[in-house]
């Protein structure tokens, strides 16, 4: 028997941890090929995933009938571009929402989600999201029968949603929920009953996006009945919110469809919020509503629930073309009350009476308007029909603190300081 050397042993050695090597990538998911089977590739990979695994998507339109899953850690998945791998759901069978994801640290690119029954992609509970050159449609246009959400990411925390689009959602096309730490930037939504909202969640930075031609153009809603409350601290800078007049087409009974068609913007039932420098042009509604829950007429059942708007600073926008042709049947005493064109920027006035100090609030929970444009502006009294109507921006002539810009782990960019 011939005796090993030590530069042959090292060979061996060497040869054998190639071999280890290639036997553990043969293993770890990599890129999926096109063709028949593909579904069914997509989501073995998505289920034998190890955490760090990228799954590449080939260029092409394939067909997937059913909800791909993902619940490991650490996990990619990676496409051509929006335009070139296309998931379409058109003939999806079973589930609702096109990719339902359940874990941390996820990211997905490069992609397009088409015709889902339910939601585009959903990510739940987890602690590090990212939805980045990702474009969610439903291709048949405006539609009730449309699935609720583009994007959904509910109960997570370090959302990063950019350089994305959302087409033809019947509820919200980018919508973040319940969540905290979210950077929401340069990303397209059209053509859905709200283009972005931020909805019961806290430590959020909206900018460089573009909500055009939706029912709505940009919500920040806290609602109650839901397990996270206490939304807050929201920023929206730096966006075009431009024609959001598309007629409302959510489903009887959703929060959103009492939406005016031609909204540029609604805050409501949240507190801490900045809104500046954004282009607001062209809503026949109206560009920004400050409102109160109970100014929806809906039952308030939640004893938990704080239903008052506190705490805005809205400064330094560009308003124009505002109010001219209010839709809606909220728009309707409205205009018999003020008049057409309706005042760009609407506040309804309700205040928590508990927080009153000689008939005012406390200096850091008014309502605060400052250099936008030329802009008009009524508080419309909706607690006691008008009677105390004021038309005078001078009583809201004051200054908050800028927010903090948000800081995201993931994200390669943080977002310029707020303020004056």
């Amino acid at each position: 028997m011939p005796r090993l050397t030590t530069s042959s042993t090292l060979s061996c050695a060497t040869a054998f941890a190639v071999l280890l090597s290639i036997t553990a990538c043969a293993r770890q998911p990599g890129a999926i090929s096109a063709g028949p089977g593909f579904e069914k590739r997509l989501q073995e990979a998505l289920i034998q995933a190890k955490p760090g695994a990228v799954i590449e998507l080939p260029a092409g339109k394939h067909e997937v009938d059913r909800t791909l899953s993902l619940t490991v850690d650490n996990v990619t998945i990676r496409g051509q571009g929006p335009d070139k791998t296309i998931l379409s759901f058109r003939n999806q069978r079973t589930g609702s929402a096109g990719i339902s994801v359940t874990s941390n640290h996820f990211v997905i690119e490069g992609v397009a989600v088409e015709d889902t029954k339910g939601d585009g992609i959903k990510i739940n509970g987890a602690n590090g999201a990212t939805i980045r050159r990702v474009r969610a449609e439903w291709t048949g246009g405006p539609n009730e029968k449309n699935g609720s959400y583009g994007f959904y990411p509910v109960q997570c925390q370090d959302v990063l949603i950019e350089d994305s689009a959302v087409m033809g959602a019947s509820d919200a096309g980018i919508y973040v929920g319940q969540s905290k730490n979210i950077v929401v930037r340069r990303n397209r939504a059209e053509q859905n009953v709200a283009g972005i909202e931020i909805e019961n969640s806290q430590f959020a930075d909206v900018y460089q996006n573009t909500a055009t031609r939706n029912a709505g153009g940009i919500l920040v809603f806290n609602l109650p009945d839901l397990p996270v409350k206490g939304g807050q601290s929201t920023r929206v800078f730096d966006n075009n919110i431009l024609a959001n007049n598309t007629g409302n087409f959510a489903p009887k009974g959703n929060i959103v469809a009492k939406v005016p068609a031609g909204t540029g913007m609604i805050i409501m039932s949240t507190s801490h919020i900045e809104i500046f420098k954004n282009r607001i042009r062209d809503n026949q509604t109206s560009s920004i509503s400050i409102i109160s829950y109970l100014s929806t007429g809906n039952p308030l059942n939640d004893a938990s629930y704080d239903p008052y708007t506190e705490a805005i600073y809205v400064h330094d926008n560009a308003i124009s073309a505002s109010g001219g042709a209010p839709s809606g049947q909220s728009a309707e005493p409205l205009v018999a009350l003020l008049g057409k064109p309706l005042p760009a920027i609407l506040y309804d006035g309700i205040v928590n009476p508990k927080k009153l100090k000689q008939a005012s609030l406390p200096e850091e929970s008014r309502i605060c308007l400052q250099r936008n444009s030329d802009a008009t502006f009524a508080n419309y009294d909706a607690a006691n029909g008008g009677k105390h109507l004021d038309r005078t921006l001078a009583h809201y002539d004051c200054a908050l603190a800028p927010l903090a810009a948000v800081n995201l782990p993931q994200a390669t960019q943080a977002a310029s300081g707020g303020g004056q």
